[in-house]
Parts: structure tokens; sequence; C-alpha cells
């Protein structure tokens, strides 16, 4: 039989067959792990150069630790995919971010070795500490096991304000539980090497922890002023050694930094922290993004999330977009509107390039705030500026605009500074699955009075919806628009300003009418079509505004049509449930119009190929067509549904 190119993962189906390794085979081992991510990750696509960064890290702590039974938290879950391989799901590791396969983050429901679900940043402290308060309180009641509780953090999900929340929080309840910040990117570190690893490992030694413990308990003999005075001086002069004063101000034992990459340096001092007993504990691991992979390791950036690509070349396989990005054609009409008002600024939350606001910086270095991954704090920071007469853009996530929900309300629609959001990746996202769908920003921004919203139908739209934005300064307004490519419509060399409020027929006759409001307005074209063909004339009409509505328009077409389908690519309660309260209060529905709001169902929708996810959605041609041949009734029985495509 042929050798493996993996002969120890090969024998590695789960953590208890790693520890049943000598610690000389580690090596070895981790080198075959990261062959073997990047091979997976070659097929499918997803997160690379985070998972490449924690190979040497994910092997140690699962060598060290008892997973599952101690609780192993990454935060974001991204970098996860070393962790996936040795945890039961290597034989699966192919179907990442697919259709009915691994999630891209960890995923509870999807292995005991995944205590908590990601997706978002920094939650791991928090929920590590609510793991560790937990298992207290069983010991207490002796009723669970004594087990550990590791978080592993970036640099980058430090910058959040939860972050530090849950750290002031466990070192005032001194809860044992380890915290690995694993630091790719900071210069808080001194230069990593064997003497910060030689001071990491005696630091966190027992023969150390026990001196310390002595010179405390005799400290308590000391006058008070004294005891003070003693254990600054021990604060300080290891804060000097090691660089972490800033968490042993916040009640953490700091150990570090150490080389991430080195086995050697990881193991003993992970062994020792396994060990103490008391508090918690931040061990600082220095590691790179794409270590071990040369094309990710030259550019760390573009290879943070990948599509399938050449293993030996690391070129990537990307199709020949048919038309511009979404998220390009903003960044353009940005830039553009820029170049003509000086009062335009925009910020960021982490996500330059995913936003486009990369090219805008590059343009307006000065006029563009990357703030971090501090979603509450751009939003603040804008109303801010937007007091100051300056007209921001705050370009984030649909999904991650939730976690700045309170200061949307309280300091900008409250107080209806003119903010103007751009809502990136609104609607379903495919391959990145439920926790960065756009399912909720049309639910939750439109219960706020002062709130401006419209969404773009597509790129030209959305160049005006930009101008449109840029103009208006009586109210906050929030654009939303999708991930991918636009529909390949031509784009006006400058945006038009849209009276607000106001919708765009498309076309008009007979007993249907099909009210969409975004991009699910392609679709309600072709089902337009389709019925056109089977002599069933519709309307197909483009809401463009969320609120205000176009009341008189949407009444109009209530009176003339017996049937009134309203489409979003958003969940309950956002522009179908704002038609039909209007109706409902203008007495429209009393002379037996048939409505129906289709929207996002309520569930969470699993990753996979965008068609297929809006066939679960039921937003396709075909399901808006059965929709129509339903309501119709009897005379609806002749129209013939097309099957959907399957999942292209």
């Amino acid at each position: 039989m042929a050798e493996t190119k993996t002969p120890l993962l090969d024998r590695i189906a789960r953590p208890a067959d790693l520890r049943q390794l000598a610690k000389s085979d580690l090596r070895q081992l981790a080198d075959e792990l990261r062959d073997e991510m990047i091979d997976a990750v070659s097929v499918t696509g997803g997160h690379l150069g985070a998972g490449l960064g924690v190979v040497e890290l994910t092997v140690a702590l699962h060598y060290v630790f008892d997973t599952p039974t101690d609780r192993l938290v990454w935060d974001v879950g991204h970098q996860a995919y070393p962790h996936k391989i040795i945890t039961e799901r290597r034989d699966r590791i192919r179907t990442l971010r697919a259709g009915g396969g691994l999630s891209g983050f960890t995923k509870r429901a999807e292995s005991d070795y995944d205590p908590f679900g990601a997706g978002h940043s920094s939650t791991s402290i928090s929920a590590g500490l609510g793991m560790a308060a937990a298992r207290d309180l069983n010991l207490k009641n002796n009723t669970g096991p004594d087990n550990n509780v590791v978080a592993v953090i970036g640099d980058g999900a430090m910058s959040a304000g939860m972050a530090f929340e849950a750290m002031n929080n466990a070192g005032a309840m001194d809860s044992r539980m380890v915290v690995i910040l694993n630091d790719n990117d900071m210069s808080i570190a001194p230069p990593v090497g064997a003497m910060s690893a030689y001071l990491a490992r005696i630091l966190s030694g027992k023969t150390y922890r026990s001196f310390r413990r002595l010179l405390k308990d005799l400290s308590r003999h000391l006058p008070d002023s004294l005891q003070e005075k003693a254990r600054q001086m021990e604060e300080y002069t290891r804060g000097f050694m090691t660089g972490g004063t800033l968490f042993e101000e916040m009640g953490f034992y700091y150990v570090g930094p150490i080389d991430g990459h080195n086995l050697d340096h990881l193991l003993p001092v992970l062994e020792n922290v396994k060990n103490m007993q008391n508090g918690p504990v931040l061990v600082h691991v220095v590691t790179k993004k794409g270590h071990g992979y040369a094309p990710a390791e030259a550019s760390d950036d573009k290879y943070h999330g990948v599509s399938k690509f050449n293993v030996v070349t690391g070129e990537q396989v990307k199709a020949t977009p048919s038309a511009p990005s979404y998220t390009g054609v903003f960044a353009e009409a940005l830039i553009d509107e820029a170049s003509r008002d000086d009062k335009i600024v925009a910020i960021t939350a982490a996500m330059p390039s995913g936003t486009g606001l990369d090219k805008f910086a590059a343009a307006y270095p000065d006029r563009c705030f990357d703030v971090g991954i501090a979603e509450q704090h751009a939003v603040t920071f804008a109303a801010g500026l937007a007091s100051e007469g300056f007209k921001p853009f705050a370009a984030i996530y649909s999904t991650f605009l939730q976690r700045a929900y309170d200061q949307v309300v309280h300091d900008v629609a409250v107080q209806n500074l003119p903010v103007r959001f751009a809502i990136d990746r609104a609607g379903l996202v495919g391959a990145d699955g439920p926790t960065h769908a756009g399912a909720f920003d049309n639910a939750y921004l439109g219960t706020l009075p002062n709130m401006v919203m419209m969404a773009a139908a597509d790129e030209a739209e959305l160049k005006h919806m930009v101008a449109t934005q840029v103009a208006f300064s009586e109210h906050p307004t929030a654009l939303r628009y999708p991930r991918g490519e636009g529909t390949g419509v031509a784009l006006p060399q400058r945006g038009e300003v849209l009276e607000i409020g106001k919708g765009r027929v498309l076309r008009e006759g007979g007993r249907v009418c099909l009210l969409s409001y975004g991009t699910r307005l392609a679709e309600a074209q072709l089902a337009a079509d389709q019925l056109d063909a089977q002599g069933f004339r519709s309307s197909v009409v483009d809401a463009r505004f969320m609120k205000p509505l176009d009341e008189a328009l949407i009444l109009r077409l209530a009176r003339e049509h017996e049937i009134l389908l309203t489409l979003e690519e958003g969940a309950i309660g956002g522009f179908g449930s704002h038609v039909m309260h209007m109706l409902a209060h203008n007495g429209a529905l009393e002379s037996g119009l048939k409505c129906r709001a289709l929207v996002l169902p309520d569930i969470y929708i699993d990753q996979d190929k965008p068609d297929a996810m809006y066939d679960v959605a039921g937003l396709n041609a075909a399901q808006i067509i059965e929709t129509v041949r339903a309501l119709l009734g009897a005379d609806g029985a002749q129209i013939e549904v097309v099957a959907p495509k399957a999942g292209a």
C-alpha cells in the first residue's frame, strides 16, 4: 500500500487520538494539518489566512486540554477549519460553505466540539465567562465537572467594546478561565523570541506563582499603604518585562508574548495555565496570518477569504463578472459625489474592502475613517460628524449594523441627525450562511420615526439613491443593497436625486400587481413575463422607498388590481407589513383585495447557492407565479408554473 501524504493526520479522528501522540510528533502533525486545510479550501473556497495562522495553536490546545469536556470557544469562528478537521469532521471538510455541508463558522448543532456558535466577532470572552460561571455553580452543587474554559480571540476582535466589557467582568468575578489573545497584527507585542518564551514559561509556572502567593501572604502583615505599594511594584515589574499591564489592570494574569508557531514554546505555557486554580489568565500568542503557505503570507489581505484556487501557484479561480458588484458601484458613486462635496465623509467598522471604502480611502484618505470592529462607536461617531454639518456615510453590513441598534435609535433617529447608512449585504448571502444574512434591517429600522428607507433594485438605482442621500439632510437615511453582482443595466454618468417617498411603475395592466422593494424586482419582472405569455397581464412596480411609502401610488394600485403581492428580501415586519398596515388604515382591504407579503420565511436559511436559498425562501419567479395561481383560484388553474432552477 502506498504511503499517504498525511500519515499522522490519518490517525486522528478526534482530539483524544491526538493526545496519544508524542510531543515530538506534533510538528509533523501541524504540517500535515496545514496541507490538508490548504487542499480543502482550494476546492471549497472560504477563509484561508486566519486558519493557517492558528494551525499550531489548534494542535497545542487540543493536545493540552481535554476537549470537548474542556470548552474551547473560537471568536468569530472563521479560523476554525483546522479545528474542524481534527474534531471528527475531516471527511466532510470539502463540503465547507456548501448546501448541506459544514458551516464556515463554528456551530453548536454541528459538533460537541463547538460549544458556542459564532460568525460575529468579540463574543468569545463573554460566552466563555458564562460557561465558567456555570461550571462554578455546578461544582457548588456537585453536579458538573471541574473543566477548563478557553476562549481564543484575535487582536482585531479585541478592538470591540464587548470584549473589554467581558474582560472587566471576568476580572471582577475572579472566575477561572483562559483567554488566548491571538495577535497577528498588533503593535503591543515586544519582540518574540527565546527570552520572551522563557519569561512566559517562568511566569506561568507553579514555582513563580507559589512564590507570588507567598509574598502576598507575607504582605498582609504590612501596613495597608505598603501592601498596595508591594502589589504595584510586582505588577508593574512584570508589566515592564512582558507588556501586559493593561490586562493586569483588568484583573487578568498576563502571560506572554509567545511565538504561536513554535510548539516548544506553546505547550509548556498552556500546560502551566491549565493547572492554574484562581482567576482569569490571558496568554498573548503572536501569529502570522497565512503562515506556512507562501502566497497567503505574501498577501494576507487577499487570502483572508478566497475563492477556489490553485494550490501550487495560489492563483484564485474567479468567474469573470458579467456586471459590476453593488459594493463597487456604491464606492464609485460615493467617490464621484465626494469630488463635488467636501462635506462627504465615510465610516467603516473594520470592513474597508468589504464595503468598498478602501477605494474611497485611496481617493480621500482624510475623509475616510476605519474605527475597527466597533459598530456602536461607528454609528455615534457618524452622528457626531452629522451634528457638525458633515455628511457621514456609515457603510456597514446589515448583519453587523444590528450590533449598533441602540445607537441608531438613541444617537441618530431620536436626534434626527442626517447620518447616511449604506447597508451592504442586505438579504441572503450564499456561502456565509445565516450569521451573515441581512434579513432584519427592514424590520428593525422600519419602526423608527425620522428614518427614511430606500432599497436599490439594480445598480443604476443604487447610483441614484447615493445621490439622493447626499442631497437629503432633513432626516437620517438608510440605503440597502445586496451582496454580489448587479443586473447589468446601463449606468448613468451621475446619479439623479430621487423624490423622497415616490415609487416607479415599470409596466401596468391586468388583475395582478407585483410591488417589489429592492432587488427581487428582477424576479418580479421574470414572473410577469411568464404570466403575460400565458394571457395574464400583470403590473410591476418598484417601490423604491419603504419609509415614507408612496401611499397615493399604492392605494391606486390597490383600487385597480384584484391581487397585490409585495416582495422583499427581508424578514416579516418590513416593507410588506408597512404596506398592509397602510392599506388597512385606509380601508383598502375592505373591497376584497387579495394581498400577500412575500418575505423571508421565519427560519434561518443555511448556506447554499443563492438560487437554492431563494427557492427555500419562496422568492424566485416560480414561487411568485405559484402564489398568483393560488390567489386566482379556478381562473389560475391554467397557469403553468415553470419549475425552479436547480440551485444554479
